[in-house]
C-alpha cells in the first residue's frame, strides 16, 4: 500500500510502550526496540499532525512479575482471576528512569500519554482496555470526543501491547494499521511459529492493515 495521506480531521499515531525498559539494557528488552525512536520520529516529523502515546507504569511487586510468585521464572504462564497470565521480569516501573517515555522521542506532537498497568492486581496490554477486557482505560472516550477513526499503530512490542491495542481498536470500530517498520516484537515460541505469527494472522482477520512507513511517501 503506497499514497497514504494521514487526515488530520480523522487519523492519528498512536505509539505504544517506547520505553527504555523494553529496549537492549532494559528489564524486558525486545530485539532492535531502540531502532523503533527514529522511524516514529519521522512520522511524527512528517505526516502525522496528532498522536497519543502509551506507558507501561507497573508498582513494585506487580502480580504480573514473576518474582511476585515464588518458585516461578519470566515467561511461565500462571492463571490469575482475569485468565491466564504471561510472568514478566519485574519491568516498567513507576518512577524509574527505564519507565520513561525514551529521551530521544519526539513528544511535540504526542497529546495524550496513557499509563497502564498501574493497577496491582491485573496487567494491562491493550491501550484501550486492562487483561480483564473491561477496565477501560479511557483512550476510546478520548479519541471519539476528538472525531479520531483511524488509528496508525507503531512501537513495541508487536506481538503484545501493539497487538492487543490494534485488536481492540479494530473491535471498537476504528480503522487501524500496524506500521511494521515502526514496530519490534518479542517472538515467543507460539502455535504455528512464535507468538508475532500468531498475532499477525489473528489481526489480519480482525482487519487490521499492515503497512511500513514507505506508504506515506
Amino acid at each position: 500500500m503506497a499514497g497514504l495521506v494521514p487526515d488530520p480531521a480523522t487519523d492519528i499515531l498512536g505509539i505504544i510502550d517506547v520505553q527504555p525498559t523494553f529496549m537492549p539494557g532494559g528489564e524486558l528488552a525486545v530485539e532492535g526496540g531502540d531502532q523503533v525512536v527514529p522511524a516514529i520520529n519521522r512520522l511524527l516529523g512528517g505526516p502525522f499532525a496528532h498522536a497519543f502515546a502509551t506507558q507501561d507504569w507497573h508498582p513494585a511487586g506487580h502480580s504480573s512479575f514473576a518474582s511476585s510468585h515464588p518458585g516461578k521464572k519470566p515467561f511461565e504462564v500462571v492463571q490469575m482471576p482475569y485468565g491466564q497470565q504471561v510472568l514478566w521480569p519485574d519491568h516498567g516501573i513507576q518512577g524509574s528512569p527505564n519507565a520513561e517515555l525514551h529521551k530521544d522521542l519526539a513528544q511535540a506532537r504526542i497529546e495524550l500519554i496513557v499509563r497502564k498497568g498501574f493497577r496491582r492486581e491485573i496487567d494491562s496490554y491493550s491501550a484501550f482496555f486492562e487483561n480483564d477486557r473491561r477496565t477501560t482505560t479511557g483512550l476510546h472516550g478520548w479519541l471519539q470526543a476528538r472525531g479520531l477513526r483511524r488509528l496508525f499503530l507503531a512501537g513495541l512490542a508487536t506481538d503484545y501491547c501493539v497487538a492487543y491495542s490494534a485488536e481492540d481498536a479494530a473491535r471498537l470500530g476504528y480503522q487501524v494499521f500496524v506500521i511494521e517498520d515502526a514496530c519490534r516484537g518479542i517472538g515467543l515460541p507460539a502455535e504455528g511459529g512464535t507468538t508475532i505469527d500468531l498475532a499477525k494472522r489473528n489481526l489480519a482477520a480482525a482487519g487490521v492493515q499492515f503497512v511500513t512507513s514507505a506508504a506515506f511517501g
